[in-house]
Parts: C-alpha cells; structure tokens; sequence
C-alpha cells in the first residue's frame, strides 16, 4: 500500500493524476485505492488534492490505526462471528469499514475513473472483479454490485490465503446472468442459477499478481481498448532462493504458494517489459526492491557519480523496504516515510531512465 502511494506521489507531482480513466486492482493495492476515494469524498483525486490531503491522511491513518487489531477484535470479541474463522476476509471486510471509515457502497463511487477491484473465486479458478454496478466472473456469471459494499470487495481483494483466508459470499442472494459466448457483450447475457450455493474470494494476486488483464492482452502485448498509456506498479514480496522447509512445517505450504504467485507474477511481466521496451510510449512497470543507482550507473557506462546525482536511497534502505512484512499492522511514521520514498524513486529513476534511453536513440 505504501509503495504505491509513493509511485501515486511521483505521478501527482508531475501533474498526472488527472490523466487517470482506468485502475485495476489486487490485494494491498485494492485497500490503498480504496483509501485514496475515502479521503476524497469517494472520487478520483486531483494531483493537488492528493498531495495535499489524500497523502497526508493515508500516513496519518496507516501509522496510528492497526487494521489486524481492529480484525482481532471483531473476531475473538463476537461469538456470531466465530463462523467466519476460516474466511476471516468477512471479518476484515467489517474492520475496514469501523478502523478506516469505509462506508460506502460500490456505486457511490465516481464513475469519471473505472476501477475494477480483482479476486479470485475459488471455485471456478477466475478473475472474480467488482465494478460499479457489476460483480462476478466469467464461468460463475455475473450479478448486480449496485448496493455492494465497497469495504467486502477490498476485502476480497486482500483475502491472501492462510493470512487472511477467504471471502465467503452467498451467491443465493444475487440473480446472476451468463454471456452464451467468450467475449460477447451484457445484451447477450441470459439469466442462470447459481452453479455454486457459495462462492469463495481469495486474493485477486492468486489469479494474476499485478491485476492487469483488465488493462493489457498478454497475447498481442497491446492496451486494451481505450487507452494509451499503462502504470503498473508492483509492489509483491520480492521472491527469494531458499531450502524448502519440511513436510511436517506449515510453511512448506506459503512457499509453494510464493513460487506460484511468482510464475503467475512472471508471465504478466515479461509480455509486458518488452512491450515497453519496444514502445517506450506505452507505459511503464515500476518494481518494488529495485536499486536506483544500480539501474542507473549501467545506462550511464558505470558512470556512479552522474548516476548519483540525486541523492536516492541507499541499497541497504532499499532492501529495507522491499524487504518490510506484508501484514495489516500500523507502521511507524518513519517506515511510512522509507518505503513511500521508496514507490517515489521508483518512479522518478525510472522515468528518467527511459528519457535518457530516447535522447542516446536519438
């Protein structure tokens, strides 16, 4: 989350927010942009109103509120909600709506940005997506979000399995309706009963890490219809080598879970790095954990001193962020301050980078 409010910074002080038609979202990045819309009356900010309100209250709520806290609470404090313990995503879906505030409904939210918030149905193994007004996947169908919560679609977003567990949904409750074909449109959708009594959402990271099928073909490495420039910002734990713990250790589990959420992560990024390094003008992909100086003293022929000419964090405080545990605690201000700078410096080189690639091109 705090990453990508640094690479929000950097995009706001460039004036570019107002550029914005279209995010797509998963996991910390769905609770992040959820927060941005609760900090302005549940629109898309303006550059200035990001830096000078929305930034300010994320920092102030994600260094003094702890989201696990509140969660704990809500669960052991509650006995009618001891039946959610293996899909503490409903538990979570009630602590964002009491610790941050988020209390709205789906299509109260602007439409001037359309913001497609990603998980995973369990069932059916899709990109299960809440829209205004729209909720489902392909092979469950689709149902009406109009009066969805917006904090239980963040909340499934987020649901990251065995951390959080999954979002159980009463699919009964919903009229749901199905496209006859792949890729035909709402006017062909004819209504069906739910094929699954209960739908269970896990993190949309599961399906696709980065969220951007929404946004990018992966087949033909172009943007999807309408648009014509793509950030991504990845913000995953950077993926380590390590012995694999033992049969009988619970974690032997999350690590066979981190190799596929890595490959998953793989097969997104490649099409969509040599789509920019082909087109430059197409988008950008900035990467948590990357050392500026680093990426920079190579394009300027080991020449650190130009590379360094803005004072960038050092390696170490690099690792450090990248490096910071993926939970749903309050942080100190100073880590808030680290890993924002961070997402800002990633940008910033990267942008940087690039224009200097154009100019030797030319």
């Amino acid at each position: 989350m705090i990453f990508h409010a640094g690479v929000l910074q950097w995009l706001a002080e460039n004036m570019l927010l107002e550029q914005v038609v279209a995010i797509s979202s998963v996991s910390g990045g769905s609770l992040l942009t959820g927060l941005v819309y609760r900090f302005n009356d549940w629109k898309w900010p303006s550059s200035r109103r990001y830096l000078t309100h929305v930034l300010p209250c994320l920092r102030e709520l994600l260094t003094t509120v702890c989201l696990e806290r509140e969660a704990r609470r809500l669960l052991l404090g509650r006995p009618a909600n001891w039946r959610y313990l293996f899909s503490r995503a409903n538990i979570l879906a009630d602590a964002i709506t009491r610790a941050w505030g988020v209390d709205t409904h789906m299509d109260a939210l602007d439409s001037a940005c359309d913001w497609s918030i990603n998980g995973t149905t369990a069932e059916t193994g899709r990109r299960f997506r809440f829209k205004r007004g729209r909720c489902g996947d392909y092979r469950a169908g689709y149902a009406s979000a109009s009066a969805f919560p917006l904090s239980v679609a963040m909340a499934a977003s987020a649901a990251y399995p065995l951390l959080v567990g999954p979002l159980r949904l009463d699919a009964t409750q919903f009229q749901w309706y199905r496209r006859s074909d792949w890729g035909g449109s709402e006017a062909d959708e004819t209504p069906v009963a739910p094929a699954h009594r209960t739908l269970h959402i896990i993190d949309g990271g599961v399906y696709d890490n980065l969220g951007m099928e929404p946004l990018f073909d992966t087949g033909t490495r172009t943007l999807r219809s309408g648009l014509d420039y793509l950030v991504v910002s990845d913000a995953g734990a950077p993926f380590h080598a390590r012995s694999l713990q033992a049969q009988w250790n619970p974690a032997r589990v999350t690590r066979i879970l981190e190799i596929l959420m890595d490959q998953s992560r793989a097969l997104r990024v490649r099409p969509y790095v040599n789509a920019i390094i082909d087109n430059p003008n197409l988008g950008r992909y900035y990467r948590i954990g990357s050392d500026p100086e680093e990426s920079l003293s190579r394009l300027w022929v080991g020449d650190r001193e130009a590379a360094s000419s803005d004072a960038w964090l050092s390696a170490m405080q690099v690792k450090e962020a990248a490096a910071w545990a993926t939970d749903l605690k309050r942080v100190k201000p100073e880590t808030f301050d680290l890993i924002a700078r961070h997402g800002f410096e990633t940008a910033k080189w990267n942008e940087m980078l690039f224009s200097r690639k154009r100019r030797l091109h030319h």
